[in-house]
């Protein structure tokens, strides 16, 4: 216990060696910055008020018309049409340096604007928000951002949003902690889309490898989580619509809504829903497509209506997805239990921007990422357990095909496979003039064993005979399983008349051996007949065909000829099957 506790108590040690030396090496890629530059929360700093009919301009709030209060706690204010006037007095601040202000939250942001008042007493706006593109921004960025003046003073902030309420979270940040803050969250997000990309890629490979439909549907879902992380982060803003104010406005609304359809759609064919309740399956069906077109009037009629709508579907998704996972699992569907566990970082994340939207919760770093974080955990989790599943399903899949061409007790190939294996290796030998062999094995104790042991014993002889036969040839050779208590064995490719007359003898010594899963006192008694085909010079020729039932039929026949004398246990035809030598081993 004490050598446990000194090995973490070291592993600590390093742990914290490791931050430091992380710590140094971030410094030393971005400039320097003090914390009180990293945090620079001056929400509550501000003076806000109300503006109900939200018409008011900066001229008469500045000159009075605001009654203004002071900003107890960050919360959220449902503006309804309105406006919200936040007032900062910056009058304080190193006038020195550079300082910017930071607006969180940007996916809850209809317009945002700052108004400076310039040294000839005219107000100066800059303008930010989903219904302003980014492009036209003072300052394009993933979040609204504008500039502090070189000799900063009082500043006023409108913000509008309907109809998701506005919770203020404004920081006050240097140009050096801008970069910084904005490096980090590159990082962060970017790093995400790259492996979001990579899962997604690995998933239609295993759709095409497995050619299981589930993964098509875990594409589809990986694809809405990752557009979705776009539209709410502020990154699809940036990069990819930064001239459409519109898109930038519907895009997380629309994406969240189809994300969650996806995702019922995707747990639906996961846990096979449909072979348990058919009604329950139509029921998660239309669920599913419901949230589609939700997104779409949820586009176009942006109200409270269906903003609380969204919220509702959002809720009921998470129920519906833990719900469908727990009932298949105790229905007996194994990989539902771990389904569930997949999407639990999902579903302990969803709560916090679930709040932020309904208003309960303020803007925070936590409701910016943590569906994020969540994602990025559950996605490769997901990918993982649907790998496994389609890997046993497909073992199950290809032992169920070996049953069409295997024997069901040994495991060999049945008789016409090798009667085809046969066919091709008479017609190669014509082709290339040589000959191979094929032999007769049977059991002959077999009765023995099963009048002495039971029947079950002798079906465990037969299999051990089966794994015996298949060790003596390569893997290239045949061994079948032609009769209750005999075998075929086509070895293929050139052979000489020492090796089949040495590989007959060895398959009666093999039999010989102790066999651990029978009594002592028993082994396992071959007798063999072989014989080189072609057998006569003139088969050699192509035109000539030699027919496989024919050979059988007359090892056969042999075989039962060979039983009647107890004494004789490998028996070789020679030149014609019609003329037989025998020879005693």
């Amino acid at each position: 216990m004490e050598a446990a506790v000194i090995s973490a108590e070291t592993l600590w040690r390093w742990l914290q060696r490791l931050a430091i030396c992380a710590t140094a090496l971030a410094a030393s890629a971005v400039p320097a910055v003090s914390s009180a530059d990293r945090d620079g929360d001056i929400t509550l700093q501000a003076q806000y008020w109300v503006d109900a009919s939200g018409k008011a301009t900066i001229e008469q709030v500045a000159g009075g018309a605001a009654q203004l209060q002071p900003m107890v706690k960050q919360q959220a204010f449902a503006l309804n049409g309105g406006a919200l006037w936040l007032r900062f007095d910056l009058s304080a601040i190193d006038a020195s340096r550079r300082w910017y202000l930071l607006l969180n939250g940007g996916a809850f942001l209809d317009r945002a604007s700052v108004f400076a008042q310039g040294p000839d007493g005219a107000w100066r706006p800059q303008h930010s928000g989903d219904h302003v593109p980014v492009a036209q921004w003072n300052i394009p960025h993933f979040a609204p951002v504008f500039n502090v003046p070189q000799q900063p003073g009082v500043l006023w902030m409108r913000l509008e949003n309907h109809p998701a309420p506005t919770s203020p979270f404004v920081q006050l940040l240097s140009s050096h902690s801008l970069v910084y803050k904005g490096q980090w969250t590159y990082l962060l997000v970017g790093g995400y889309l790259g492996f979001g990309l990579l899962v997604f890629a690995v998933g239609l490979m295993h759709a095409r490898l497995y050619g299981d439909r589930v993964f098509h549907s875990y594409c589809l879902y990986v694809a809405c989580m990752l557009l979705f992380q776009l539209a709410f982060t502020g990154m699809g803003g940036l990069y990819f619509w930064p001239f459409w104010a519109s898109v930038n406005n519907a895009a997380p609304g629309f994406f969240v809504l189809v994300m969650a359809g996806s995702g019922i759609w995707f747990i639906r064919e996961a846990t096979a829903l449909p072979r348990y309740s058919r009604r329950i399956d139509r029921v998660v069906v239309g669920f599913s497509f419901f949230g589609g077109f939700l997104a779409v009037a949820y586009t176009l009629f942006t109200n409270a209506f269906t903003f609380k709508l969204l919220n509702i579907y959002g809720l009921l998704s998470v129920l519906v997805s833990i719900s469908l996972c727990l009932w298949t699992w105790r229905k007996g569907e194994r990989y539902s239990g771990w389904l569930f566990l997949g999407f639990l970082p999902i579903h302990l994340t969803y709560p916090f921007p679930a709040l932020r939207s309904a208003g309960l919760i303020a803007d925070s770093w936590l409701t910016q990422y943590a569906v994020l974080i969540g994602s990025a955990v559950e996605i490769p989790l997901l990918l993982y357990i649907l790998h496994s599943r389609a890997k046993e399903f497909t073992e199950n899949r290809a032992r169920m095909r070996a049953l069409d061409s295997t024997d069901p007790l040994t495991g060999l190939t049945i008789v016409p496979v090798l009667r085809l294996r046969m066919r091709d290796a008479l017609r190669r030998a014509r082709r290339a003039n040589h000959r191979c062999t094929v032999l007769l094995v049977d059991l002959s104790n077999h009765g023995e064993i099963v009048a002495s042991e039971g029947r079950e014993a002798g079906d465990r002889a037969l299999v051990v005979a089966a794994s015996r036969l298949s060790q003596v040839v390569r893997e290239v050779d045949t061994v079948c399983r032609v009769a209750d208590t005999r075998f075929a064995v086509l070895i293929e490719g050139p052979q000489n008349n020492d090796t089949r007359r040495l590989l007959a003898q060895h398959i009666v010594a093999r039999g010989l051996e102790p066999v651990p899963q029978l009594p002592q006192h028993l082994t396992l008694r071959f007798r063999v007949v072989s014989v080189w085909v072609p057998t006569h010079a003139a088969e050699l020729t192509p035109d000539v065909s030699v027919d496989d039932e024919v050979i059988l039929q007359r090892l056969h026949a042999t075989l039962d000829r060979l039983i009647e004398d107890p004494k004789r246990v490998v028996q070789h035809l020679e030149s014609q099957l019609e003329a037989p030598v025998t020879q005693a081993a």
